[in-house]
């Protein structure tokens, strides 16, 4: 394990010497680096995860990046649009970054079959309160005034069906 630590903090000594090296070489670098912001340089660092977790054979290391990419991704869009409300329902699509993530794990070959499975349920669960919390606070009207309850009704449905399916419509007797 201590092997992997210097691994990854000598990797990352590298990295940051090189980028600072690229930058004092390259104007244009310079200039594009000054030009960012923190949600980029949130996104960057999400990226800069993933590749050192590729570097150190950890493939589970692509859940955090992927978390700290997709929130990155939240602000760049609330700074891009200058919508900070939205922040009421987009913390929904957190767990949705914990299952991209976890699917880059799986195709990456950590649990792969366990980690593809688990990680579509996440998307999918992120995916429904997006659209819960979204409909609610009123952002996404494309259901109209019943919204909320619509997905309520389809995602009830779509539990009590998964639930026949496994069970195969069985009820447990004592």
């Amino acid at each position: 394990m201590k092997n992997r630590s210097n691994l990854f903090l000598g990797i990352l000594l590298i990295a940051i010497g090189g980028w600072l090296v690229a930058t004092r070489q390259i104007p244009s670098l310079q200039n594009f680096t000054e030009n960012m912001t923190g949600a980029t340089w949130t996104i960057a660092a999400g990226a800069l995860i993933l590749v050192i977790g590729l570097l150190t054979g950890a493939p589970g290391m692509a859940v955090p990046a992927s978390i700290v990419a997709g929130i990155g991704g939240i602000l760049f869009y609330q700074d891009r649009v200058g919508d900070y409300s939205s922040w009421a329902y987009m913390w929904t699509l957190i767990p949705g970054f914990v299952g991209v993530g976890t699917l880059l794990a799986g195709l990456l070959g950590e649990n792969t079959r366990r980690n593809l499975g688990g990680g579509l349920r996440m998307i999918g669960f992120s995916a429904v309160l997006f659209l819960i919390f979204g409909t609610f606070f009123g952002d996404l009207d494309f259901l109209g005034e019943y919204g909320v309850a619509i997905i309520l009704i389809l995602l009830g449905l779509f539990i009590l069906a998964r639930g026949f399916m496994r069970g195969g419509g069985r009820s447990e007797t004592s």
